[in-house]
């Protein structure tokens, strides 16, 4: 659960002239943390700031509990000398709550009230939006970053937008405390995978830890055989297992499916970067034509996988699993100008979670690219939205790019990978330039449902410029 940060503004010389105000602006703030806290937060409430003492007694309290994010909930109209204090000292996102009691007053309710006090204290209750551009403004000068959020406190869209900045929130601290795996080396000469780790972990605050061929194959060779028959099952669980796999392949991917979990295991790795070749009839090789499986198993665990060393992109494998939208790995096959769409898969790994039907496990030939045979898979991501994710590395600066579409019914290419149909709100043709322009790797990760308002808020978070192309 994400710990947040919630404290109201209001100004001190109201209360003794108001009856009733107070009161009632409390049960405001008390029902919007209620509501935050169905979000799978924790909330630190500082309460209702409405002189610079108690502003600094929020900052200190809301500083000592390491809050992720603060919600400032204007309650009403409140001095800006009560809200800096609190932005420079505690030094996270601020998102302002403009939030009104209702969405429209009841005028001639409230002209009916005939009392010009009484009637000054029912508007100061619902004058949320007087402070909005002051503290805006304070902000801007002080160069403090905030966001805004308005509406009314039954305003489902608003919430729907809180909600977003809390499971934002969330997914920030998962990536600062991933620990994610480098197992092999790129693919050499694909330079568009080519990464700087160092940025990686700077931006996202990932551990990065480099790892062994020769402890797979450790943990690979003490694999028993109930082991072995404990995963078979479990591949027969997960996946529609094709009759024309070979007993003796299935096992192979079984043993080297076994060792890999205790590989993530051993480095509490929540992610993992692979990519190896190996002398031919060598025993790494022979590991390396068998990891699919394994590595597909994982990523539907949220423990996402991709082949290749592509860094960059397990990391937006993880951005997507971490927001429940699965996060396969994909790159661009081939274009459909008649039905205008674009088709993208992979060989493997993939997020069996987000499949349109049982994912099928399927004997190839040969890996395209790659040394060897063996097992891959073979799936449709599930019909509907999804949402495109590029972890990109730009000449000066790491981005995100998305796009958001459609997984679409259709033909696709049975040759034992993944892949599927995909349709944007703007041309194939426009969507492949526009997206290929911002210079990203040619993998990326697909995820379902429409996420790009998340991830324009994660950006926020993690101060990363995003680019959404449709």
């Amino acid at each position: 659960m994400t710990k947040v940060g919630l404290f109201g503004i209001g100004l001190d010389t109201y209360w003794g002239q108001f009856e009733g105000l107070l009161d009632n602006l409390k049960n405001y703030q008390r029902l919007i943390k209620e509501k935050i806290e169905s979000f799978n937060a924790t909330v630190v409430d500082a309460g209702m700031v409405d002189n610079p003492q108690k502003a600094r007694e929020a900052a200190d309290l809301l500083k000592s509990e390491d809050v992720e994010i603060v919600f400032l909930y204007i309650s009403t109209y409140a001095l800006s000398s009560t809200v800096l204090p609190i932005a420079q000292k505690v030094k996270v996102p601020i998102v302002l709550l403009n939030l009104q009691p209702v969405p429209q007053l009841d005028y001639e309710k409230f002209n009916a009230l005939n009392d010009r006090g009484k009637m000054t204290g029912v508007w100061l209750e619902h004058c949320q939006a007087c402070s909005v551009p002051e503290i805006a403004g304070v902000f801007n000068r002080a160069g403090i970053r905030y966001d805004i959020v308005t509406g009314f406190l039954r305003d489902d869209k608003s919430w729907c937008e809180i909600e977003e900045w809390v499971e934002s929130s969330r997914v920030a601290v998962a990536m600062r405390n991933n620990r994610l795996g480098v197992l092999g080396h790129y693919y050499g000469g694909m330079l568009d995978v080519y990464t700087d780790l160092t940025k990686q972990s700077a931006t996202f605050g990932t551990h990065i830890e480099m790892l062994e061929m020769c402890e797979l194959k450790k943990y690979r060779d003490e694999v028993t055989e109930v082991e072995v028959q404990a995963k078979i099952k479990e591949f027969n669980t997960a996946f529609d297992v094709a009759p024309e796999c070979e007993h003796a392949e299935i096992e192979r991917a079984a043993r080297t499916s076994v060792a890999l979990d205790k590989l993530v295991k051993a480095h509490n790795l929540g992610a993992m970067a692979y990519y190896y070749e190996g002398e031919p009839g060598n025993e790494y090789e022979n590991i390396v034509t068998s990891v699919i499986a394994g590595n597909t198993l994982l990523t539907g665990k949220n423990i996402p996988v991709a082949g290749e060393c592509e860094v960059k992109n397990t990391q937006a494998m993880k951005i997507m699993a971490e927001f429940g939208a699965g996060g396969s790995f994909s790159e661009f096959y081939l274009m459909d100008f008649k039905d205008d769409v674009v088709y993208l898969g992979h060989d493997g790994p993939a997020h069996f979670a987000i499949a349109e039907d049982r994912v099928k496990l399927v004997p190839l030939p040969v890996y395209h690219g790659k040394p060897g045979k063996g097992l891959s898979i073979q799936m449709t991501v599930k019909h509907g939205p999804v949402t495109l994710l590029s972890v990109v590395e730009g000449k000066n600066d790491i981005f995100l790019l998305v796009a958001e579409g459609e997984s679409v019914p259709g033909p696709i290419l049975e040759i034992g990978n993944t892949n599927s149909r995909y349709k944007f709100s703007i041309a194939a043709k426009e969507f492949m330039n526009r997206w290929s322009e911002q210079g990203p790797a040619h993998h990326c990760a697909i995820g379902v449902g429409h996420l790009a308002g998340k991830i324009e808020k994660l950006g926020r978070l993690l101060n990363l410029n995003v680019v959404k192309i449709c």
